[in-house]
């Protein structure tokens, strides 16, 4: 049960990195759609390094970091007492930050919005990699138990 969610967590977490997030929509001419990938990209491309930095370590990093954290946990059954703690308080200090991602994007979201000449149309993408954030808390606590 908990090895078929990780490896949906893991498929909506990378289907939502590379899925259009939302199309911005300025003065009814220009349209950007942008996923998170994409996002990355355009900032790296204009030499925004520390954004990207920032970006790529919420909301890529560590995700996968969690990821991987949760794969070995519940696959490993050989691992002593206090090594498990360990990687359980590990997670637990990841999981305090895994919504971040989440908040940035609404922040971006919101912002935009509130633009006179912009329009945001939301796309699926958001939902995925909201998913894919949300099942990873929820196995998270799963696993720890």
């Amino acid at each position: 049960m908990i090895s078929m969610g990780l490896l949906l967590a893991t498929v909506l977490f990378i289907a939502g990195c590379f899925s259009p997030l939302f199309t911005l929509s300025k003065f009814f001419i220009f349209n950007n759609t942008v996923s998170l990938f994409s996002a990355m990209q355009s900032l790296w491309l204009e030499h925004y390094y520390a954004l990207f930095l920032l970006l790529m370590s919420f909301s890529v990093a560590l995700p996968l970091i969690k990821l991987c954290l949760l794969f070995y946990l519940n696959h490993t059954s050989r691992i002593s007492q206090g090594k498990h703690k360990k990687l359980i308080a590990v997670l637990e200090l990841i999981g305090k930050w895994s919504m971040l991602d989440v908040f940035v994007v609404a922040v971006i979201l919101v912002a935009v919005k509130l633009g006179p000449m912009a329009n945001v149309a939301v796309h699926y993408g958001v939902y995925l990699f909201s998913a894919a954030v949300l099942l990873m808390m929820l196995l998270s606590r799963f696993i720890s138990r």
